[in-house]
């Protein structure tokens, strides 16, 4: 047997060698709205256990829900300013203030959707959803509204483009049943032409 004629083993002793491919592949990693509403839905958990005294999801309410938006104040990197600040509705102020660091509004509100989400994945009713309370909405809106006035920059509601429909008109052409003149039926301008449906 010659040296050219042998079989290729692994390339070095922790190499298995060629893999096999089998026809089920393992399953797709989650995408980062997924993974980040396990992590916001783990940590609200983690607040209810760490509150006093515990309480249990199911005794969750919308108030906890705001208890616990205004528990993540403490974290957050936006700089809103009090009414006395002299930089009030500055959207650029010239130097710092002792004014306190706070949750974007929209940060909130993103959360608040993907734990709305988490709270009904998790088994819970959509009619007891503590993140659904009208309380949570209202308490959101003031925020994105003191936010703005201390920050001097409205939110404004983003637009959606909408898709662009087209309507098809077609007209049969049908031989005139007038005798005389240019052919046009004057009387009703679309004779002969029906809208078809996109």
């Amino acid at each position: 047997m010659d040296s050219g004629s042998q079989r290729p083993g692994p390339v070095s002793e922790g190499d298995p060698g060629p893999s096999i491919v089998t026809p089920s592949s393992p399953p797709a990693a989650p995408s980062r709205y997924e993974s980040q509403k396990r992590r916001d839905w783990t940590t609200f958990l983690q607040y209810l256990k760490n509150h006093k005294p515990p309480l249990s999801l199911s005794r969750c309410s919308g108030a906890h829900a705001i208890e616990f938006l205004k528990y993540l104040d403490q974290f957050g990197k936006t700089k809103v300013h009090v009414a006395a600040c002299p930089y009030f509705g500055h959207q650029q102020p010239p130097s710092p203030c002792a004014c306190p660091l706070k949750q974007a509004w929209g940060s909130l509100d993103a959360l608040i959707g993907r734990l709305r989400a988490a709270y009904e994945e998790n088994g819970g009713r959509p009619e007891s959803n503590p993140f659904a309370a009208r309380a949570v909405r209202i308490y959101l809106r003031e925020v994105r509204e003191s936010q703005a006035k201390a920050r001097g920059r409205p939110y404004e509601k983003k637009k959606r483009k909408r898709p662009t429909t087209v309507t098809t008109v077609r007209v049969d052409v049908a031989p005139s049943r007038q005798s005389e003149g240019d052919g046009c039926n004057i009387g009703d301008p679309l004779s002969g032409a029906e809208a078809v449906p996109p």
